[in-house]
């Protein structure tokens, strides 16, 4: 199934997964039976797999179930999708938005497809460059588009919250191919996106 909302939960993974966290509550000195915490467990267990929803999905055959033939050859961008993953060291949240350009080659994909892929790869355990360069790759490789290029800006809570306790830090990753690599047309999509 390409793309769907995901609001099913595997029972035998969500029982799993919540006596895990149960666990992990009593392991950190907590009462599980403690009424604010009695559901935390299954809640949690049911939060985890609609963030790592991205592995059960194709993102190719999202592309692939809205390309159309198309004559335009110019740039087409989507920019600002946000964008909410999990860092794959702490498991913390990392969020911001993405900008996605490609100049089509003969054929074009329904807008929406973009922020789907973005959300595919995003909700798995990640690392901002695999995320920019997974996101690159496979719109570069089923577009097959004259270039492709994707910008991410996000907040890194791994970065915020605990380690070097940076608020303001932003992280910033690119990637481009094909006609993105020639310093004109990436100014040009660099400058669209305001940057």
């Amino acid at each position: 199934m390409p793309y769907k909302h995901f609001e099913e939960y595997n029972i035998k993974v969500t029982d799993d997964v919540k006596t895990r966290y149960e666990n992990i509550i009593k392991d950190l000195g907590e009462d599980a039976n403690r009424e604010g915490l009695v559901k935390t467990p299954e809640r949690a267990a049911k939060a985890i797999q609609f963030l790592t929803q991205g592995y059960h999905q194709d993102p190719v055959e999202i592309l692939k179930g809205a390309m159309f033939a198309e004559s335009y050859n110019e740039m087409v961008i989507v920019k600002d999708i946000e964008l909410y993953s999990l860092c794959e060291h702490h498991i913390l949240p990392f969020f911001g938005k993405a900008h996605i350009a490609y100049i089509p080659n003969g054929q074009i994909v329904g807008l929406s497809k973009l922020p789907r892929i973005v959300d595919v790869f995003a909700r798995r355990l990640q690392v901002q460059e695999r995320l920019t360069e997974q996101i690159l790759d496979c719109i570069n490789d089923t577009l097959k588009p004259q270039g492709v290029a994707v910008v991410i800006e996000a907040s890194h809570m791994c970065m915020m919250m605990r380690g070097v306790q940076k608020q303001n830090s932003v992280t910033t990753t690119s990637g481009f191919r094909g006609q993105f690599e020639k310093i004109e047309t990436r100014n040009e999509f660099l400058k669209l996106i305001g940057k």
